[in-house]
């Protein structure tokens, strides 16, 4: 009842957050190019979230945030919680942090413009004519100096198994020739179950390894290189469970 409360309080104050913030800082980084002052306004938001709801992360391996060169960050994925307590994790990278989402999320609008600003590249799996341009896209920003994040499972995992990675995340990063760091997530899956609106209390870790390099190697690699990320993945998983 009181995880009940506390998600309906953070649904309200976070949606009138977007509702007032949004627009105007929208505006505002159209007007001057203020990219970094957008993220900041959305790190608000996720603050907020946390706070309210009484989420918290715990980061292990932080030394392995590419803070000085571009990266992919490929992350286990179990729970809707997961890519904001990610954002917050990767805030150092700001302004140089992209998503790769599902298209889907395009419906809603006052973040699609944000995401739009923000450079956020979506992804829509089913239609091959979309996923390649945008993949290009990305390699192009990956190329360009700025990071990405991606939940190469494409879904949530409601054993908290991994599901079998998709490869567009990892051809975006063949051409862009960017390292892959592995990142684990355990406890998220309490925190927000599939098909529950509420968020538990709980605290969240969220390891990340040592990167995987991709220079020198090209698309043909991408199921070699997508194996072993997901074999560092599993590795870091079963570390974290025991």
């Amino acid at each position: 009842m009181i995880a009940a409360f506390r998600s309906l309080a953070t649904y309200v104050a976070v949606s009138l957050y977007v509702a007032i913030a949004g627009p105007p800082f929208i505006l505002i980084a159209l007007a001057f190019g203020a990219k970094k002052l957008l993220y900041r306004v959305g790190h608000g938001g996720v603050r907020l979230a946390m706070i309210l709801s009484g989420l918290n992360s715990r980061i292990e391996g932080a030394e392995h945030i590419q803070r000085e060169r571009a990266a992919v960050y490929a992350v286990n994925h179990t729970s809707n919680v997961e890519p904001p307590l990610l954002f917050d994790a990767l805030k150092s990278l700001f302004p140089r942090l992209r998503i790769l989402y599902k298209a889907e999320l395009r419906k809603l609008p006052v973040l699609v413009r944000a995401f739009d600003l923000a450079g956020f590249v979506p992804l829509e799996r089913a239609n091959r004519g979309q996923s390649l341009p945008a993949i290009e896209a990305a390699a192009a920003a990956l190329r360009d100096g700025n990071s990405f994040l991606i939940f190469p499972e494409g879904t949530r995992s409601r054993s908290g198994e991994l599901l079998p990675f998709k490869k567009g995340g990892f051809i975006m990063a063949l051409r862009g020739q960017a390292p892959i760091v592995p990142v684990a997530i355990t406890g998220a899956r309490h925190a927000m179950r599939k098909g529950s609106p509420w968020v538990e209390p709980v605290t969240v870790t969220i390891r990340f390894g040592q990167p995987v390099e991709t220079a020198g190697l090209s698309v043909d690699d991408r199921d070699a290189l997508m194996a072993t990320v997901r074999d560092r993945i599993t590795g870091m998983l079963k570390d974290s469970a025991s």
